[in-house]
């Protein structure tokens, strides 16, 4: 059955809520609904969409998972959402999380009856283990230690896998169960991502997981997108290939359609295909960007997301940064950039009394390149450079000074600047650049990122700001963009569904220019690049002297 208004439903199974929206082939969301675990699902006790534990032990209960897929059909129905016109389904889930299923899950939803709940029908027996450890997990560092000295060394895994071990990783999550929980380990028969156990509940079936998702595991060959033996063995003895399944797969191509229970309960078409979800962080570059675009989200903590055209030779691996594979370009990579003091750190130079127009003006007194004052601001152990915290003030040539030394206005221009050059930096070191090499007048040299970039894309509260708009297009010599749409992942969903159909060439929406690179002041940013190098390393050596 052809649908002649079709639908395409994208969900986003994140840390606090599912999010569900239904999307036309223009790409506008015409049906949304949410549910929010803590207030809509009171029952399942949890803060934040999770349950802390003992040393650093965050899950979330799966039973809250599925009762949240009922209560969101629910609510999609309750507004009239039409069912039998949705043509093809797909989500994300927030990365890394695991469900552990029994060896009755599968024949659980294989058998499902449509007069009675997922819910009902599933968590009593359905999963060997009850709470699925998530991204907010760091209980697993003699795990992450194990799996790093077994692989080589960090660069080494971080070469294979696109990352280092991190505590938060599914395969350092499966390491810990293995080695301390063996009649846990042995209990079960499939392990999904939370990506793969979504699109399981719409399949009937396991479903594969998805190879961008797959990318956050620690157990995925980056460059051939299978799962690497020596890893597996690592991780979870000779019995974790047949957990895992199948190869991870691309998205945006049909597993098949949806189970029986979906037509029969909801109403949906039985030509209704489900496409492999992935993870939160490829499915918002996919909502808002194309190979060749970069995301720069500016919240609490920042993150880089940098969607690489496709290439033969992927971008190189690094220790403080992931290369995660693009769910719809085999050749396209994302990288990846993760900073913990993003908008904490730009407060705290403004300061709780002062407005950001007050900020703006200060940033405003100080001309391109700060007068060759570098400002390094970490009021939280920061990941990127790892560990390093604390203030630190540098001149043009390297030699620190103390703050007081330092007129105060220099600090709004300070915290963007260095923000922002630690990410160009890092992409320098990363993508293929042309350089263009010193002459025996100049020590120093010029550094442009590659031309295939084209847009850098901004999100998060900072995204609002003109001053740092105009600050990223200098630094970074790309026009930029703010994203006018809020739905994010759960549209990211929506585009793989549609892809699955054979619908595609859908132009990321809500995308709006506000600035354009000034190429005179790109060119001081490109200068100074080295000279940041060498100031956050003498920043870094401070703290590898104290351990």
């Amino acid at each position: 059955m052809t649908v002649s208004d079709p639908l395409y439903l994208g969900l986003d199974l994140s840390t606090q809520q599912l999010k569900a929206v239904l999307v036309t082939k223009a790409g506008a969301v015409a049906h949304e609904a949410a549910v929010h675990f803590d207030s809509d699902l009171p029952q399942h006790k949890t803060s934040g969409g999770a349950h802390r534990g003992p040393n650093g032990r965050v899950t979330a209960p799966v039973a809250m998972w599925v009762d949240a897929l009922d209560a969101v059909m629910a609510k999609l129905k309750a507004s009239d959402a039409p069912f039998d016109r949705i043509a093809a389904v797909s989500g994300s889930g927030q990365q890394h999380g695991s469900v552990w299923w029994s060896h009755q899950g599968e024949t659980l939803l294989a058998q499902l009856d449509a007069g009675r709940s997922l819910a009902e029908q599933l968590v009593p027996h359905a999963f060997s283990r009850p709470d699925a450890p998530i991204w907010m997990d760091s209980s697993t560092i003699s795990a992450c230690k194990t799996l790093t000295e077994a692989a080589g060394g960090a660069q080494a895994l971080a070469d294979l896998t696109g990352s280092r071990a991190y505590e938060r990783f599914t395969g350092p999550q499966i390491l810990k169960v293995y080695k301390e929980e063996p009649e846990s380990y042995e209990a079960t028969a499939h392990i999904s991502l939370v990506s793969s156990f979504a699109a399981s509940l719409f399949l009937g079936a396991f479903a594969p997981i998805e190879v961008g998702d797959a990318s956050g595991m620690n157990l995925m060959d980056i460059a051939t997108y299978k799962w690497n033996d020596k890893l597996l063995d690592i991780c979870g003895g000779s019995a974790l290939r047949s957990k895992l399944g199948d190869e991870p797969v691309l998205g945006g191509v049909s597993l098949g359609t949806v189970s029986k229970w979906w037509v029969d309960r909801w109403g949906f078409s039985p030509d209704c295909v489900v496409a492999p979800w992935t993870g939160d962080n490829p499915a918002s570059v996919i909502a808002v960007s194309t190979p060749g675009d970069a995301i720069l989200s500016l919240g609490t903590s920042t993150t880089f997301l940098l969607s690489t055209p496709p290439a033969d030779k992927p971008p190189l691996r690094t220790t403080t940064s992931h290369l995660l594979a693009h769910p719809l370009e085999r050749r396209a990579r994302i990288v990846m950039l993760c900073y913990k003091n993003g908008a904490l750190a730009r407060e705290a130079v403004r300061g709780p009394s002062r407005s950001w127009a007050e900020f703006d003006a200060d940033v405003a007194k100080s001309e391109p390149g700060n007068g060759g004052v570098f400002g390094f601001y970490f009021p939280e152990v920061e990941i990127i450079p790892p560990l390093v915290h604390g203030e630190f003030f540098f001149r043009g040539d390297g030699e620190e000074v103390k703050r007081e030394d330092l007129d105060e206005h220099v600090h709004a221009r300070a915290i963007l600047e260095s923000q922002l050059l630690s990410i160009k930096a890092r992409l320098l070191a990363i993508l293929p650049a042309h350089e263009e090499a010193a002459d025996s007048h100049h020590h120093a040299v010029h550094h442009e990122l590659d031309s295939p970039l084209r847009r850098l894309i901004l999100v998060g509260g900072g995204s609002v700001n003109p001053t740092i708009q105009q600050l990223a297009a200098d630094i970074f010599g790309m026009d930029v963009y703010i994203a006018e749409t809020k739905e994010g992942a759960a549209v990211g969903g929506a585009v793989l569904a549609m892809q699955a159909t054979g619908v595609s060439g859908v132009e990321p929406g809500g995308l709006k220019l506000v600035k354009k690179p000034r190429s005179d002041i790109t060119d001081i940013y490109s200068d100074i690049v080295d000279t940041y190098r060498l100031c956050e390393q003498k920043v870094v050596d401070k703290f590898t002297d104290k351990s």
